[in-house]
């Protein structure tokens, strides 16, 4: 196959059925929403143990009777020496042991997470190039070729450590060789340059056999040290399709870097994350995996949709819409839990912000200053759509996460309410938007314990993994009208929820 026909194979994978690929990619910013449920179990028990050994009134007292941080640097080290009854009270043995735990316990899950999702992406782009279910064949590889994925990452980070460990020390012998030999400082200078660059060049040739090397896993159902050697392979028969691939993988990062970094500028950072995520990666990984199936000779991409790319966008924001007002109207026990749990969050936020409510104070006012409405829009709807995202994904363990992060989401509303200097002027400026950004906030909630119900009914063998890949493509189009939602409240609330009540203030 020519070059072109690895693009058009690509571009008919990613624009036919959708929804079939790319849940595995939300997958992998849900990663952080299962891991934080560690953190938050941590926070509770932490807090148990201060309340059944008296601390908890002491520490509270503490922090209510603290000061805002001066700026004057000597008045600052003065407050900072009255924190030390609250470290006394929170430094404790048992304490410092949880936080050890929770630390190691969320490296290990995120590694372990990030290999299996990992193995899922590159599955379903295998499944899907092959004209199979790619879901399906995602889940399924994510279950069969996690562990080698993990292995493959730590022969990664191991082969990056020993170059810059050997041409680190290797730079420091050869430039006090030439220190002592010259006498100069220009040598050793000169040496620590070209060390540099050979460093470079070393860990970007690592990186670049390491490429192809998870696509082996899955194509040829390789162990590690094989994947590599028929990375290396793949790269020595078809050196022009490997640097087609590198070409556009860096064209590719640079342009997002391009646009994130203009983005920036007016302080518009979440879309850099939904871009990544729901085009950059799964374009990459398809691309890929689509050179090297031809390589192997198991390339046998579907045909390209007939209708234009307008037709389906149109045709995708129907569907989405379709998909929310249907599983809304299915689940409506499920949302009356969900709207319990965001309450009880509320509730137990606005009583936790009781006790440092003297000492600090917030001001929606002040933080809208500086805002351009269009920025605001644009950054608010990116920033929601990923939580609703990480939420409704993140559901699939078990749902816990999914509540978790209702409660989260409730308790930071319930605390920043409390801490308003201005409550009707914040009141004033969430109804507008809030009544539609909220509900399809809570809706992502739903969502995600509905995908964690599945997921526990595959667990226990009650459904096969086919229902839980419909669970996850069913779960793409509702948030997909619930971006539309998210949208709308974004354009209210960047252009008329800061201003339509100031004049009346």
């Amino acid at each position: 196959m020519t070059l072109s026909d690895f693009v058009a194979a690509v571009v008919a994978v990613f624009r036919r059925r959708p929804g079939d690929l790319l849940p595995m990619y939300v997958l992998a910013i849900a990663i952080t929403g299962i891991v934080r449920v560690v953190p938050f179990a941590a926070i509770a028990i932490a807090t148990l143990y201060l309340a059944t050994t008296g601390r908890l009134d002491t520490v509270r007292t503490a922090v209510a009777d603290l000061e805002p941080p001066p700026t004057d640097p000597e008045a600052f080290d003065a407050w900072a020496s009255g924190l030390e009854p609250l470290f006394d009270q929170i430094l404790t043995p048992p304490l410092l042991a949880l936080a050890t735990v929770t630390v190691v316990v969320s490296i290990v899950l995120f590694a372990l997470l990030s290999a299996a999702v990992a193995a899922g992406q590159l599955a379903a782009c295998y499944g899907r190039l092959r004209s199979d279910r790619g879901l399906v064949a995602g889940l399924a590889g994510a279950r069969r070729y996690w562990l080698r994925f993990l292995g493959l990452f730590v022969l990664e980070v191991g082969c990056w450590s020993l170059v810059l460990v050997v041409v680190g020390i290797g730079a420091a012998l050869l430039a006090g060789a030439v220190s002592l030999a010259t006498g100069s400082g220009v040598g050793p200078a000169l040496v620590a340059l070209f060390a540099g660059l050979l460093a470079v060049v070393l860990l970007v040739a690592v990186r670049a056999l390491f490429a192809f090397a998870p696509v082996a896993i899955v194509v040829d159902d390789a162990g590690v040290f094989g994947a590599v050697r028929r990375a290396g392979g793949f790269v020595r028969a078809r050196p022009v399709a490997a640097i087609f691939y590198y070409v556009v993988a860096f064209l590719a990062f640079v342009g997002l870097a391009t646009i994130a970094g203009l983005l920036s500028l007016v302080d518009v950072v979440a879309l850099e994350s939904l871009l990544s995520v729901l085009v950059l990666f799964p374009v990459l990984d398809l691309l890929k995996t689509a050179v090297y199936c031809d390589y192997r000779g198991r390339l046998r991409p579907p045909d390209p949709p007939a209708r234009s790319l307008r037709g389906q966008l149109r045709s995708g924001l129907r569907r989405g819409w379709a998909e929310l007002t249907a599983f809304v109207r299915a689940t409506p026990g499920i949302h009356a839990l969900v709207v319990a749990l965001g309450v009880l969050g509320f509730w137990i936020g606005w009583a936790g912000a009781g006790s440092v409510a003297g000492g600090f104070e917030t001001s929606i006012a002040a933080r809208l200053e500086g805002w351009l409405p269009p920025a605001m829009a644009v950054e608010l709807f990116g920033n929601n759509w990923l939580v609703a995202l990480t939420t409704a994904y993140a559901g699939i363990a078990l749902a816990v996460p999914a509540i978790v992060s209702v409660l989260f989401n409730g308790v930071a509303l319930g605390f920043t309410a409390r801490l308003e200097v201005a409550p009707l002027e914040l009141a004033a400026f969430v109804v507008p938007h809030g009544v539609i950004e909220i509900p399809a906030i809570l809706v992502a909630g739903a969502l995600g314990v509905s995908v964690g119900g599945t997921a526990w009914r595959t667990w226990r063998g009650h459904v096969g993994v086919p229902a839980l890949a419909d669970a996850l493509e069913r779960a793409f189009w509702v948030l997909v009208g619930v971006a539309v939602l998210l949208a709308i409240a974004a354009v209210i609330e960047g252009f008329v929820s800061p201003y339509y009540y100031r004049p009346f203030l």
